[in-house]
């Protein structure tokens, strides 16, 4: 008998994977950041616009030339929308009005040295937006400190133009030490460092219980509405940001009880500074977290440890 075969059409290298999953998975995270983005602009102001827009930019003209250096498909890779959400991630993470060169650094960081150089999206051992804030906060210290008293917006209204004339130093006079005030974890942690009773330093201090209750308290919920919305969309799964949080919570109440004269209040750690933001959106990165159930739990439990660690007795707050 003579043998047949079946010939199948076959595609030849090089492969690409189809990008519609992951430009939907990076859309629905862009969608639940803008809750949190909102209640940040309200109280910090245009400044938070010019960093996302900014950062942004960068991020994808950044991105679009290191594949062109490559010689990969430039709108294959633009079109993921991975480098729009590092931009806007890193952007969260300034103060309002950071000089643009100075996030011009940082985003280089995150898109060149800590994503293209490891070979692009899928390759990267951390997440490029956070090895961009690390390489700022390290590197200009002081210009990462700058954030404004909160709600200095709504009294003081530094408006679109005189936004944009300070982040592009264009000789607008500003005193620093007028409008910009330490967050409520760096308050807490400066006097506790001067050996102050906590619950005094929270008991004396107007400016810290309101911007604490006025502005990070909100803008951490924001950010926990959108990492509710990326888990009922089953865009990222449960087991990373409820491990963390726990994890947080625990060595919070654990030393808080202990000596809660030296030990800020779970609140406190729970609903300040980018625990939600870090939680929903950072931690869970689908390139660089852990990938197996047991090991999401772990992975999580140990981020929200090192958090703790870091705040009670690192050099950050």
């Amino acid at each position: 008998l003579r043998k047949q075969t079946m010939q199948f059409k076959t595609n030849t290298s090089p492969f690409f994977n189809s990008s519609n999953n992951v430009n939907g998975v990076m859309l629905q995270v862009l969608l639940a950041l803008i809750p949190g983005t909102l209640v940040m602009m309200y109280f910090f102001g245009w400044g938070v616009l010019f960093n996302i827009i900014l950062s942004i930019s960068f991020a994808v003209t950044l991105e679009a030339m290191a594949l062109l250096l490559r010689k990969r498909p430039v709108m294959v890779f633009l079109g993921d929308l991975s480098a729009v959400v590092t931009g806007w991630l890193f952007a969260l993470t300034l103060p309002p009005l950071l000089p643009w060169w100075v996030l011009f650094v940082g985003i280089f960081f995150a898109i060149i040295i800590a994503k293209q150089l490891y070979g692009g999206l899928g390759y990267n051992p951390f997440n490029p937006a956070m090895v961009g804030f690390a390489v700022l906060i390290i590197s200009f210290p002081l210009e990462m400190g700058l954030w404004l008293e909160a709600g200095s917006f709504l009294s003081q209204s530094y408006g679109f133009i005189d936004s944009f004339k300070i982040i592009f130093g264009m000789n607008i006079t500003l005193d620093w030490d007028a409008v910009t005030m330490a967050t409520p974890l760096d308050a807490v942690k400066t006097g506790l460092l001067m050996g102050l009773d906590y619950n005094e330093i929270i008991k004396n201090s107007h400016y810290l219980t309101r911007s604490f209750d006025n502005t990070w308290m909100w803008s951490s919920l924001a950010f926990l509405v959108g990492g509710i919305w990326l888990l009922y969309k089953k865009v990222i799964h449960w087991q990373i940001p409820v491990a963390l949080l726990l994890s947080l919570l625990f060595f919070s109440v654990v030393f808080h009880l202990y000596s809660p004269q030296d030990y800020a209040s779970p609140l406190l750690h729970m609903l300040s500074g980018a625990t939600m933001l870090g939680a929903f959106f950072i931690a869970t990165d689908p390139v660089s977290a852990s990938t197996t159930p047991i090991g999401k739990l772990i992975y999580g439990a140990g981020i929200g440890a090192f958090i703790y660690i870091i705040r009670a007795w690192g050099s950050y707050p």
